[in-house]
């Protein structure tokens, strides 16, 4: 008997008119919003200036954008290349269908780009949006729940989502996995926020703090999932993704640590300087300088 469960939603649309508004995406505006908000006041906090972190999100959103949504399409490519399926459907992303693992690399591309245009070290700019990212992904993955998908294993437990029938899945209750990495990236902002202050982490180990942690639990969350997956060695492909990309961030923060220790004392040039005039080497003589120099040379045909 079902006591207890998580609804979802009838539908993932709710039209304005002609304007379809869709949750998934308002999920990830909601996220990015939020990502630039706090980040930008944590990089204020850190040295910078206002107005930075929105400057070089303008690089990195489309960047990873297009990365989440080409790794997707790339390890899932059955989806939209097999027999009977439409390849059009790859350039649908409102459907869902955005790889964390594409957005952080190609955006970490496009982050790249921005700071570099403003003379700013990119891992200064990663430790202040480290946590921000988190705090997006957390919000980002209930587009997942309007959608109907990202779901685990059946279960009865008191959280269990019920799933309507519909294309390629079937009507039950099945654990959340959604809501779990949800609270997990929550969990995972917090511990960030937290080592940052009582450690001071810089030069790029808060984000790769955001990295390790993320990966732990996308490992077990990603075990409980039941939808189509690439496996290898019994392993869904992005456990191995989780399991090497953990490896990766562990590796930099104990070698960063010994080789840069401490954290960046300037994020960010002041630009204002360059603004400046500068002082000419031989400045103009004043009125003043101009009469005793005439004077002088009165007195010297005087002499004379």
């Amino acid at each position: 008997m079902e006591l207890a469960y998580i609804p979802s939603p009838s539908t993932g649309v709710l039209h304005l008119g002609p304007l379809p508004l869709r949750g998934y995406a308002f999920c990830i505006i909601i996220g990015v919003f939020v990502a630039v908000w706090y980040g930008g006041k944590r990089w204020v906090a850190r040295g910078g200036k206002a107005g930075t972190v929105a400057d070089i999100a303008v690089w990195a959103v489309p960047f990873g954008l297009v990365g989440g949504r080409l790794y997707h399409v790339i390890t899932d490519y059955q989806l939209y290349f097999s027999d009977g399926e439409d390849w059009v459907d790859a350039f649908k992303v409102w459907q869902g269908g955005l790889g964390i693992w594409g957005a952080i690399a190609l955006g970490a591309v496009g982050a790249w780009i921005g700071c570099r245009r403003r003379g700013i070290p990119l891992p200064a700019w990663a430790d202040a949006l480290a946590p921000a990212i988190a705090f997006a992904q957390a919000i980002g993955r209930w587009g997942n729940w309007f959608n109907q998908e990202l779901y685990g294993k059946r279960t009865d437990v008191p959280w269990a989502l019920k799933i309507s029938s519909g294309p390629n899945r079937e009507a039950g209750l099945y654990h959340p996995t959604f809501l779990y990495e949800s609270l997990w990236c929550v969990g995972v902002a917090l511990l960030v926020i937290w080592a940052d202050r009582r450690f001071k982490l810089g030069h790029g180990r808060a984000f790769a703090l955001y990295v390790a942690a993320y990966c732990v639990g996308r490992f077990w969350i990603e075990y409980l999932r039941v939808d189509e997956a690439h496996h290898i060695l019994g392993l869904r492909l992005n456990d191995w993704t989780a399991i090497i990309i953990f490896a990766l961030a562990v590796t930099y923060i104990v070698i960063s640590s010994r080789v840069r220790p401490g954290r960046e004392e300037v994020v960010e040039p002041d630009r204002d300087d360059a603004a400046k005039p500068v002082a000419s080497a031989s400045p103009e003589p004043d009125d003043a300088e101009v009469a005793d120099a005439d004077t002088d040379a009165a007195d010297a045909k005087t002499t004379t």
